[in-house]
């Protein structure tokens, strides 16, 4: 099985001189998640070479192990500062694909025409498609083949307005996923703020937060092999 993983390439958080990117945990678990699967997986973002790290899924407080053994593993590494060119991939060549989230993709994956185009493109060839915390944001602009949104009457869940007020960026990010989610139609649903919550509709798999990265990957396998 080939998956491709779609990171960010957006790395400023609004107007606030502050940083941000990927979340290191929501990469660095379904990484090995696919790769203890037998997965051959390949790295992707919009501008391709290194994605931006949000430097704080670095801090000690956000380490996991999977951050460290991430953060250790030269060939993960040489991946990571690798990625290939979003406008380069195709999803002929892949059987699924994994979006981790990070604020990032709130500003640039959420507008990527290049993205909504390849995730329209797994859906219409029967692949499924996962994303988790912020990334269900990404599919704002992602239609059906009538021309809907793809979320509309679908069950999916993304990071809560709660848990974006918890971190202080509700005034900060271009929009609030589960906002943007239920104003697209979604039934969105959640569980506890910061606890795993993982909703699958047909090929369209969410997780809610970061400590739902590894559950979603699993889902993203058991979808594979159903």
């Amino acid at each position: 099985m080939k998956v491709l993983i779609v990171l960010t390439s957006h790395d400023r958080l609004g107007n606030t001189g502050r940083k941000t990117g990927f979340w290191l945990e929501e990469l660095a678990a379904p990484y090995y998640v696919f790769k203890e699967a037998g997965y051959e997986i390949t790295l992707a973002s919009p501008k391709g070479g290194m994605p931006p790290l949000d430097p704080k899924s670095s801090e000690p407080d956000f380490q996991t192990d999977a951050t460290r053994r991430f953060q250790a593993d030269a060939e993960a590494n040489k991946a990571l500062a690798n990625t290939v060119k979003l406008a380069d991939v195709s999803a002929d060549a892949f059987d699924t694909v994994f979006y981790p989230g990070g604020h990032g993709p709130l500003w640039d994956l959420a507008e990527s025409k290049d993205s909504s185009d390849l995730i329209e493109r797994f859906v219409a060839a029967r692949k499924p498609v996962a994303l988790v915390c912020h990334a269900p944001g990404v599919l704002r602009h992602v239609k059906t083949p009538d021309g809907r949104p793809l979320v509309e009457g679908k069950k999916v869940t993304g990071f809560t307005n709660t848990e974006e007020a918890a971190v202080g960026l509700t005034e900060v990010v271009p929009f609030l996923v589960e906002d943007e989610l239920k104003a697209k139609g979604g039934f969105y649903s959640s569980g506890p703020d910061w606890g795993s919550y993982v909703v699958q509709d047909g090929l369209l798999i969410t997780g809610q937060n970061p400590a739902s990265s590894t559950a979603a990957a699993r889902r993203l396998i058991e979808a594979l092999n159903g």
